[in-house]
């Protein structure tokens, strides 16, 4: 039987991180409705923020020009995420990252059934002749979402892999980055994951 799961990419070097938010359901077709709806609210990401409530970054989806837009997330999507500190000056103040993976297993009958999408950071898409990755984490940086149903239970789950400070930028973003790389290793991007993962099954 498929899993999630192996959807995650395989740890090599840099930190890994995880967190997830479960709820338990009375039924199994209520917790098949909860997935459809936590499924849909994960592909929304130009909502992330009023799930995740106050404090949050901001994000949206936008073109390969970098021109934002209002979809329902696809593989291939780019997409910024905007946090409340000091962004990059290769990302024009902002986090840029491309969905690169999406998996959907929907089967109200099945034991498990799931949405994963993985995301990587990227260069500005704004900025066509900067090759320099605008993110904190490097290119071999993931980020996994997972939304899941198993039996009457559904979680969100956020998995980081591989994270590595992004050093090759210019003197500005790299002392940046490895600040704010070194307190996401602390749990200080805890919150914000968790709030999202909890938002977008208990959002109303």
């Amino acid at each position: 039987m498929p899993n999630a799961y192996e959807n995650i990419p395989q740890q090599v070097e840099g930190e890994k991180t995880d967190t997830i938010h479960i709820v338990d359901c009375p039924t199994l077709e209520q917790a098949h409705h909860l997935f459809l709806l936590a499924k849909d609210r994960l592909k929304d990401i130009s909502m992330w923020h009023q799930f995740s409530g106050f404090g949050s970054a901001r994000f949206a989806i936008t073109d390969a020009q970098g021109k934002e837009l209002y979809k329902m997330a696809e593989k291939g999507d780019l997409f910024y995420i905007n946090l409340p500190a000091p962004g990059p000056l290769a990302g024009d103040g902002k986090e840029w990252v491309r969905i690169e993976a999406m998996d959907l297993l929907e089967d109200a009958n099945a034991e498990s059934e799931y949405l994963t999408m993985t995301v990587r950071p990227i260069a500005n898409p704004r900025h066509h002749n900067d090759a320099s990755i605008a993110h904190f984490y490097d290119h071999r940086s993931t980020s996994t979402f997972i939304v899941e149903r198993y039996k009457n239970n559904v979680s969100v789950a956020v998995h980081g892999r591989n994270e590595t400070p992004n050093t090759s930028t210019n003197l500005y973003d790299t002392v940046r980055n490895t600040i704010i790389a070194l307190a996401a290793r602390e749990g200080l991007s805890f919150p914000q994951w968790k709030s999202l993962a909890k938002g977008i099954l208990e959002y109303k």
